[in-house]
């Protein structure tokens, strides 16, 4: 879709260019901003330009995503990776463009890549607007159905995926309406040294944390809209749960 409001286009080659103007807003992939009218966008900052490295492999082991990492880079390193990033349901153009980052950011139940960047504990890296950074976990960035706790001027630079969670025992399961519908619930467990950590996406409104033995109950923040009702997602959470906590042993 044309974004008639946009006036002005401007490529972020330093951190102080993501200072934006009045009616400016950041620009990265792009797939959901062209998706729908923006009227109060008069001007785009393209954050690709930036030439941050796609994925980068850290001294201690884990994986640095960057934000602007296409989802397709993504899926190419298989597993568990790929499933979340098929669960998207985007066609290969798509996967080409949207950027891990703005699915995250969006903080949609169905955002697949908070799935799986909350299920393998990752934390975000944030550039505050004084310079500085944060450092937040993605199970804590997204707060509600299309809410995160970025405040104003914030930018997410990159993800980190601890090597811990690179090297331990995954199990995933996922329910949908339909076979091929949008994601109502995901459940992704890891097999840790305390015991079975998992989360729950996708049937909530933001990222849950099950310590080993806690179970649905616990759960405060359910989701219900077109995709599944309440009671029906708490049930197939229950499912979910108990299957990978089964297959994890």
């Amino acid at each position: 879709m044309d974004l008639t409001t946009v006036s002005s286009h401007r490529l972020a080659r330093h951190r102080e260019d993501l200072i934006l103007g009045a009616g400016e807003t950041l620009l990265a992939g792009g797939t959901w901003l062209f998706s729908e009218p923006q009227p109060a966008t008069t001007g785009l900052v393209d954050l690709t330009t930036l030439g941050w490295p796609d994925l980068e492999q850290l001294p201690d082991g884990s994986l640095r995503i960057a934000a602007t990492c296409p989802v397709a880079v993504l899926r190419e390193r298989g597993g568990l990776f790929a499933w979340c990033a098929d669960a998207l349901l985007m066609s290969p153009k798509v996967q080409a463009v949207a950027t891990v980052g703005g699915n995250v950011c969006l903080g949609l139940p169905a955002g697949a890549m908070t799935s799986l960047l909350a299920g393998l504990d990752a934390t975000a890296v944030v550039w505050t607007p004084d310079g500085g950074e944060r450092v937040v976990t993605v199970a804590d960035l997204v707060v509600g159905n299309a809410a995160t706790s970025l405040t104003s001027g914030e930018v997410v630079r990159c993800f980190d995926v601890p090597a811990a969670s690179l090297a331990v025992p995954v199990a995933h399961r996922r329910f949908s309406l339909a076979d091929l519908g949008r994601s109502a619930g995901v459940v992704i467990g890891l097999r840790t040294d305390d015991g079975v950590r998992v989360t729950v996406t996708g049937s909530t409104t933001r990222p849950v944390v099950l310590a080993d033995g806690q179970g649905v109950e616990a759960i405060d923040c359910w989701h219900e809209d077109a995709h599944g009702a309440r009671d029906w997602r708490v049930t197939q959470t229950a499912r979910c749960l108990a299957e990978v906590r089964e297959e994890l042993g």
